[in-house]
């Protein structure tokens, strides 16, 4: 597995889905916060089509914890793995918790972006438009596996250990998609979280302009929202892309928190869909 060097001189790891390659890669963050990547599996597809670089962030897989592990910290580790790879600029997406590292990369390091997507991301830390989950999550009302999962995010999450997070979240988990059939759930138990490395990625605050530098960012940004996210909500996304100067908003239909899996054409379509910078 190859290695990078942290901006403390930690030895942090990535995969690479072709390493060695003279393909410019696109490097994407998994979320959680804190989730083993393993959940991205191929990405629907795209792995494919692109070459992948994913870094393990820290405290996560193969990668040691320790300090500087806030994803507002952890921007500068991007910018390392990006001159590890010998690149003048980088193509960086972000799933869900993993956008916030992505922005905050993004905030601090604009002028090193050549495209920036973010996937079904949090929003709400950003722009002023309210949170809609719950007028979704009415809408799928009277599924008893889904109100059960309601029900069990309403509890929150049980902390005290890291068997004791995952029950708890397997219970929230049909939130993630708009099926829940066989392929959900097997999606669903991939992808261990590491709860030492969750506390740390909320660890430091990051600065009370974050949203104005992120509009300093001039590279095309794309934002994929699922319709039918029912953990980040639609309007909150959508609101998102109006922020940058070059933003788009996807709105991918029938689909979840998770749209690789659930809307994998659609999916790949998206990540491959707008130029690049320059």
């Amino acid at each position: 597995m190859p290695i990078h060097t942290g901006a403390d001189g930690a030895q942090l790891y990535h995969d690479d889905t072709h390493p060695g390659s003279a393909e410019p890669p696109l490097i994407v963050l998994a979320g959680g916060a804190a989730r083993h990547p393993d959940y991205f599996g191929d990405l629907g597809g795209l792995g494919a089509r692109q070459r992948l670089v994913i870094p393990h962030l820290r405290g996560v897989g193969r990668s040691p914890g320790g300090q500087h592990g806030s994803y507002w910290e952890q921007a500068a580790d991007l910018e390392g793995l990006r001159e590890h790879l010998g690149l003048d600029r980088i193509r960086l997406a972000g799933h869900s918790a993993g956008t916030r590292l992505a922005t905050a990369y993004a905030a601090r390091f604009p002028e090193r972006l050549d495209r920036l997507i973010l996937i079904t991301p949090p929003a709400t830390h950003l722009v002023g438009v309210a949170a809609d989950t719950d007028r979704l999550r009415a809408r799928r009302g009277g599924e008893p596996v889904f109100d059960a999962a309601v029900a069990a995010a309403a509890e929150g999450p049980d902390l005290s250990g890291e068997d004791a997070f995952h029950a708890w979240y397997a219970r929230c988990a049909p939130l993630g998609y708009a099926a829940w059939t066989r392929i959900e759930q097997e999606h669903a138990r991939a992808g261990r979280f590491a709860l030492p490395a969750m506390r740390a990625y909320f660890g430091v605050e990051p600065p009370a302009d974050f949203a104005a530098l992120l509009g300093r960012v001039t590279a095309p940004v794309t934002v994929i929202a699922g319709a039918e996210d029912c953990l980040t909500g639609l309007a909150p996304v959508v609101a998102l892309a109006d922020i940058f100067p070059d933003g788009e908003a996807v709105v991918i239909e029938d689909c979840g928190h998770y749209p690789w899996v659930e809307k994998p054409a659609e999916f790949v379509a998206a990540m491959l869909g707008k130029r690049s910078n320059g």
